[in-house]
């Protein structure tokens, strides 16, 4: 019975993080418009990294709590989930997404330095605090580049007004946030202990793919709208700021370790998954019959880290 009220509690959390989340960007995109932000900085950084934001919350609340564990699973698992799950269901429902020249200009280089960086560091085991500098260091640096080299930079977006609606929804977008992301990480180590199953594979897999769900609802909208560009570009995006912020955020305060799951399979996957999404970014094209193998790898993903093959 203990476990089936965890299990809930698990779920209404998850729930509370993404309705938080949504709310959080919606709010945060038209504040945005009313102070006259340009349409880069709203679509890559207010949309962008808030589809992160549930990976991020629940990563420092994780460890807060002293569940370090969580924090390098959960990034290494939403950038796993965002690739083979989230991709492999966009580049399926719209039968083929086009990958933009800007994304492989810009966008493909960059995810493939930040996920470079990251295993170089990751490979011992963990990320120290030096280490979690280096990271945020290296986000900023990104951010910076893309501004930069950002085409549609000069294009202002129509300004908005503000009103009361817009400011309470932002206000419970931010504690829905935080109230979820804290029951989470409670429910998540209090199921673990009672099932006996590591905090991590837990984390990798159903925090993982929760947390992602902001992501997969965007790329599947834009799939299905023919707008590849969005679909694709936003896994970009999330992709380089798990692995820069989300662990970088956090490392800030103590040193986080990656257990054996996360290290001997998490890492791999990890290492294939990202190689295959810029081989198929490169080509220009993600063809449904790539789909379809991306959704396959990560069902054996799965499988091998339950032990079930």
């Amino acid at each position: 019975m203990e476990i089936i009220f965890w299990i809930i509690v698990f779920v209404l959390s998850l729930l509370a993080l993404i309705k938080g989340s949504d709310l959080l960007i919606f709010s945060s995109e038209k504040i945005g418009r009313a102070i006259g932000l340009n349409t880069f900085v709203i679509g890559a950084v207010v949309v962008g990294i808030g589809t992160s934001l549930p990976e991020l919350i629940s990563s420092l609340l994780a460890v807060l709590k002293g569940a370090n564990e969580i924090v390098n699973s959960n990034a290494i698992g939403s950038n796993i989930a965002n690739i083979l799950l989230i991709i492999g269901i966009a580049s399926v429902l719209s039968k083929k997404l086009v990958v933009e020249k800007e994304l492989i200009d810009i966008d493909l280089p960059l995810l493939g330095l930040s996920t470079v960086l990251y295993l170089l560091l990751a490979i011992d085991g963990k990320i120290t605090p030096v280490e979690s500098v280096i990271l945020l260091i290296s986000f900023i640096i990104y951010m910076a580049y893309s501004l930069i080299f950002e085409n549609d930079n000069d294009k202002k977006t129509t300004r908005e007004k503000i009103n009361v609606s817009i400011l309470f929804k932002l206000i419970v977008g931010v504690a829905g946030l935080l109230i979820g992301a804290n029951y989470i990480v409670e429910s998540v180590v209090t199921i673990s202990e009672i099932l006996s199953i590591a905090v991590s594979a837990i984390s990798i897999t159903a925090v993982a793919v929760g947390t992602s769900l902001p992501e997969l609802v965007v790329s599947a909208r834009a799939a299905l709208k023919g707008k590849s560009g969005i679909a694709i570009g936003n896994i970009f995006g999330s992709n380089s700021f798990n692995l820069l912020v989300v662990v970088g955020l956090p490392g800030l305060f103590s040193t986080l370790y990656l257990d054996q799951i996360t290290l001997n399979i998490g890492l791999i996957f990890l290492v294939v998954s990202t190689f295959m999404f810029v081989i198929s970014g490169i080509s220009k094209r993600i063809h449904i019959w790539e789909g379809f193998m991306f959704l396959m790898i990560y069902l054996v993903f799965i499988l091998k880290l339950f032990s079930l093959i």
